[in-house]
């Protein structure tokens, strides 16, 4: 399990580091204005239509039903399964596409009510929107096929479709001259690379002969009952987008720029959340299902608590770095071009507030695994539903006072409260308990987080007093890496040296037997 989350992990964090380089194009290019913010607007949609209905809702409700249906029935049975899902799911995007092109104006006027009277933003938002909609069809069909690669343990080509996304953006930057705007570049990008993420994971599916069929749409037992984790699965995807959604409407009533800013500080915000978190859930929720299938439950439990180490180890760094140096992230990273140090400077009061956060968005996923890979879908939802409901009453509550940092900083407050529930949750129905080497690990953990902050404290606080100007922002970042790196590193060596060894030698005894 841990080798996969790594290589998940390895090409997930290459992928965040081509989104890297196009959000660099995105700020040298497009900055942070009305084009910009109708272009946002047009990829978050079908973005956050993957996320409510295929991506989230669909991988927790379709890998413990393929899981089940192989050890209950064997893998042909199981594909079979995959071939009537994906009839299901081609013509439901049929029909969504339909809908949404006749109503599109309706559609980004909902999502983003405040460009409704705007001249420039809310025509260019359509415009765009119609380019960039039918991605969610490509991508729903590669995350069916991306789900069966998981199921039957294979995580890599899966991984890898996010890398193709951003060299799709970055390619359709790169020949901008050639289209109207940058925007409608980078619109035509996302379609182009749909296609070919389609063919990556189609590629790999044949190569390990699990390749999706079409077949006639069929009702039968399995069908149902992924139906019925399905709804409740989308209704919690939904209650996490509508806390997203709520950002786009709300920041649209807000200064010009308010959507750019939240964009780029919830770009680095992502960078843990998916590095880290989506490649932990993904393969946790493979490994935990086969486990409960098999009738494995402590080791599915040990499953969960090692992950959720790992987790806390590796997203730490980033909350300690976006609570204390926000601002250094935000200029040495973004500000160049039509990105100003006004915009550096705002994104980075909002990265400050969704950092406040970022420890418990990073262990929802995991969390959530608990109730899925036991084909519960409905609990996870009541856990959203309350975190959302007072993450979009805090929204419109903090919007006057804080502007678009009050909208980060309730997602931070309604994402402690998912988390809170969920472990009460889990815990009354007996499903999460620590063993006796988290009671020992998670306070070794906190104490290294607590020697990092100090450096970045105190690194932060001398940088700061320096005579003149001061550093340059990118030195000044790449000092205060490197003092946080060490001191987090010797202190988890210090604490966990002995206890990795003995993991790792045994890990390549498992390999090797």
């Amino acid at each position: 399990m841990i080798r996969n989350i790594f290589s998940v992990s390895a090409l997930t964090l290459l992928s965040r580091l081509f989104g890297f380089v196009r959000d660099l194009m995105f700020a040298a290019i497009l900055g942070a204005g009305a084009l910009a913010d109708a272009f946002f607007v047009a990829f978050r949609i079908p973005n956050q239509f993957r996320a409510i209905f295929a991506e989230g809702a669909f991988s927790a409700a379709f890998v413990p039903g393929f899981a089940k249906v192989a050890a209950e029935r064997g893998q042909n049975a199981a594909l079979i399964f995959a071939d009537r899902i994906f009839a299901f799911l081609i013509l439901s995007q049929l029909v969504l596409l339909a809908v949404a092109f006749i109503f599109m104006p309706t559609v980004v006027g909902l999502m983003a009510p405040g460009f409704s009277e705007d001249p420039v933003r809310f025509p260019a938002a359509v415009e765009l929107t119609r380019i960039t909609f039918p991605y969610l069809a490509l991508v729903s069909l590669v995350i069916l096929v991306s789900g069966v690669l998981n199921a039957v343990g294979r995580f890599a080509a899966a991984a890898a479709t996010q890398v193709i996304l951003s060299l799709g953006i970055i390619g359709g930057l790169l020949l901008a001259q050639h289209f109207p705007t940058p925007a409608h570049a980078a619109a035509w990008g996302i379609i182009v690379a749909g296609i070919l993420q389609f063919l990556l994971v189609s590629v790999d599916a044949l190569r390990a002969d699990v390749m999706v069929e079409l077949r006639m749409p069929r009702v039968t037992p399995e069908v149902k009952r992924f139906w019925k984790t399905f709804v409740p699965a989308t209704l919690g995807s939904a209650g996490t987008q509508i806390a997203v959604l709520a950002d786009t409407v709300v920041a649209s009533y807000l200064v010009a720029g308010s959507v750019s800013w939240l964009y780029y500080a919830d770009r680095l915000n992502q960078l843990p959340i998916g590095v880290i978190s989506i490649a932990v859930g993904t393969v946790l929720l493979s490994e935990m299902s086969r486990r409960v299938s098999a009738g494995d439950e402590p080791g599915a439990r040990t499953a969960q608590l090692r992950a959720i180490e790992l987790t806390l180890v590796f997203t730490l760094p980033a909350v300690a770095a976006f609570v204390i140096v926000p601002d250094i992230l935000m200029k040495a990273l973004f500000m160049r071009g039509a990105f100003t140090e006004n915009d550096a400077i705002q994104s980075a009061r909002a990265l400050a507030a969704y950092g406040v956060g970022l420890a418990a968005l990073v262990l929802i996923r995991p969390l959530t695994v608990t109730f899925h890979a036991r084909g519960d879908t409905t609990t996870p939802v009541i856990a959203v539903a309350v975190a959302i409901a007072v993450n979009v009453a805090l929204k419109f509550a903090l919007m006057g006072p804080l502007g678009h940092v009050g909208l980060a900083t309730a997602t931070s407050v309604g994402a402690w409260i998912n988390v809170t529930l969920l472990i009460v949750f889990a815990r009354r129905k007996d499903l999460f308990t620590l063993d006796s080497r988290a009671r020992s690990v998670l306070p070794q953990i906190a104490v290294a987080f607590a020697v990092l902050v100090l450096a970045l404290v105190v690194g932060s606080t001398i940088m700061a007093s320096l005579p003149g100007p001061g550093l340059n922002h990118k030195v000044a970042l790449l000092i205060l890496m490197v003092l946080g790196g060490l001191s987090y590193c010797a202190v988890l060596v210090l604490l966990f040296g002995k206890q990795f060894m003995a993991d790792v030698r045994r890990l390549r005894r498992g390999i090797a037997g």
